[in-house]
């Protein structure tokens, strides 16, 4: 394990700025990553719940992190993502776990599963992550 190129991942990613609007917190481990972001008003649909774009997110960013913890010289990509909605939240927080099920040369399959902060499954999802050639470098934020 490399806990140095998990701390970097974590630290790139609370650089990014579209994460100033959610808040999130990440945690890389070796082919998994935990991600927690607080529900805020400001994200939700017309009907007072988290609009699914938070969702997929949260989803998305844990599952694309998992894969990222394996791979130390360049940035995955997403390359396909589905994801299922099973419950609405409006309140306190969502919490996603990302884990690698499959890593070959040509790709990383990851899933991930979210849930409110009364431990209730919300969504899940998963996705293939391709290896790409933009290198993990300061200038990307991976420091």
């Amino acid at each position: 394990m490399n806990e140095e190129h998990f701390r970097k991942l974590e630290r790139m990613y609370d650089a990014a700025p579209v994460n100033d609007h959610y808040d999130p917190e990440l945690t890389v481990r070796e082919g998994e990553a935990e991600l927690v972001t607080p529900v805020d008003e400001s994200h939700f649909h017309a009907l007072g719940g988290v609009h699914g774009s938070v969702y997929f997110k949260v989803l998305d960013d844990a599952a694309f992190f998992a894969a990222s913890s394996l791979v130390e010289d360049v940035s995955v990509l997403t390359t396909e993502f589905n994801i299922y909605l099973e419950r609405p939240v409006s309140e306190g927080e969502i919490r996603a776990v990302g884990e690698v099920v499959n890593d070959n040369p040509r790709q990383l399959i990851a899933e991930a599963v979210a849930w409110d902060g009364e431990g209730n499954e919300i969504a899940r999802g998963s996705g293939t992550f391709q290896r790409s050639s933009i290198e993990l470098t300061p200038e990307v934020g991976y420091e």
